[in-house]
């Protein structure tokens, strides 16, 4: 009986203290070393990465002063074994604690690699001399590099590091950001480890991401239709759908109308298109709609000097002056379109009135500028 109590009185103990581990563990404590969490979120267009990492410093627990220790001793040189885990040998887990986690929500390029969409542990091989190794596991919810496993890698690449500012805190900075690609450092003590993400279908996605916002309320307004069209004429991508979207701008029912902007959106992705004749016709019904501005009107004319159709322009122009004569864009327009033909001395004549009529300062010494480009026979546009 004794022993079956002293028995019973152990299990307790036992249950006790698995539970006040179980209760540790699910507690929340400080990070291991004082390594805070950090995370660092950056959009490429519509693509999102996001990079999770727990960040030391260059001083250690102890209060060492660990510069010019960090490479090749506290992070070492190649492959190492840890003496802990399943992994025989290891990388670096880019940071500390638990995985370094990069996660991305659409197919990507790194270093000009494919990387599918999602979350990756990621590790570096550093090299005392050469280029180094950036490892992208699927294995993402490790602790560290202990459990390493090269099977699991879904990428390897490899960058050069470079030497950077003073840092003291290890952290992750998108240095470079484009509309289709980004550079991302990972940046300690006085090193960088650069790499680029680029996102090879940028346009694409977008497109793909127009269609599906027609579908919703925002396909309720000309606004939404005529933006679609031209983002894709800017691009000179899917211009065919997007001469569908422009006339829905123009006459669908209930969302239709037509304006100026929209006649301008149909008029321009027909000249795209090589259908000049068709947009001819429609950026004639443009320059004579009541919604038409003496402003707008001289910006197509100056966008049709840029292209090199000054004989156009220049009809462009005159039209205007017709129709708001005696305003300051109108003789603005005469100017440029008179300097495009090589006629200076009528462009300097309208470029001499619009200058007595500018409404502010800048213009009137923009078109000071111009009168004496004019006077020795030099192009104003």
């Amino acid at each position: 009986m004794r022993l079956q109590r002293s028995f019973s009185a152990f299990a307790l103990s036992a249950l006790a203290l698995g539970a006040a581990v179980a209760s540790a563990q699910s507690m929340t404590l400080p990070p291991s070393g004082g390594n805070q969490k950090a995370s660092v979120t950056q959009h490429i267009g519509l693509v999102e990465i996001t990079i999770d990492y727990s960040s030391p410093d260059v001083t250690g627990p102890n209060g060492e002063d660990r510069t010019g220790k960090i490479w090749g001793k506290l992070v070492p040189w190649g492959m190492v074994n840890l003496g802990f885990g399943t992994a025989k040998e290891s990388p670096w887990r880019a940071g500390a604690n638990e995985n370094t986690v990069f996660a991305v929500n659409h197919d990507v390029l790194i270093q000009g690699q494919p990387l599918p969409a999602g979350s990756y542990g990621f590790h570096i091989i550093p090299a005392e001399t050469g280029p180094w190794t950036l490892v992208f596991s699927q294995d993402d919810a490790a602790w560290g590099s202990f459990f390493y496993e090269p099977a699991l890698d879904a990428l390897r690449v490899e960058t050069t590091p470079k030497e950077n500012p003073y840092t003291h805190w290890l952290t992750y900075e998108f240095t470079d950001r484009q509309l289709d690609r980004a550079t991302v450092e990972l940046q300690w003590e006085n090193l960088s480890i650069p790499f680029e993400v680029t996102v090879p279908n940028s346009v694409e996605l977008y497109v793909a991401n127009l269609r599906k916002e027609l579908r919703s309320s925002r396909g309720f307004n000309w606004q939404g239709w005529s933006a679609a069209a031209q983002y894709c004429l800017q691009n000179d991508t899917n211009l065919e759908e997007a001469l569908g979207w422009a006339e829905t701008a123009v006459s669908a029912p209930f969302v239709g109308q037509k304006n100026f902007a929209t006649l301008k959106t149909k008029g321009d992705l027909l000249r795209k298109l090589d259908r000049p004749e068709e947009a001819g016709a429609v950026m004639t019904e443009a320059i004579a709609h009541p919604t038409a501005t003496a402003g707008q009107i001289h910006q197509y004319g100056r966008q049709l000097v840029t292209e090199g159709l000054t004989d156009e322009a220049m009809e462009v122009f005159e039209a205007n002056a017709e129709r708001f004569p005696g305003t300051w864009p109108t003789d603005v327009g005469l100017a440029r379109g008179y300097s495009a033909l090589g006629q200076y001395d009528k462009a300097l004549k309208h470029a001499q009135i619009a200058h007595d009529r500018a409404p502010n300062k800048l213009n009137k010494d923009g078109l000071a500028d111009a009168i004496e480009k004019l006077k020795k026979g030099e192009d104003i546009n």
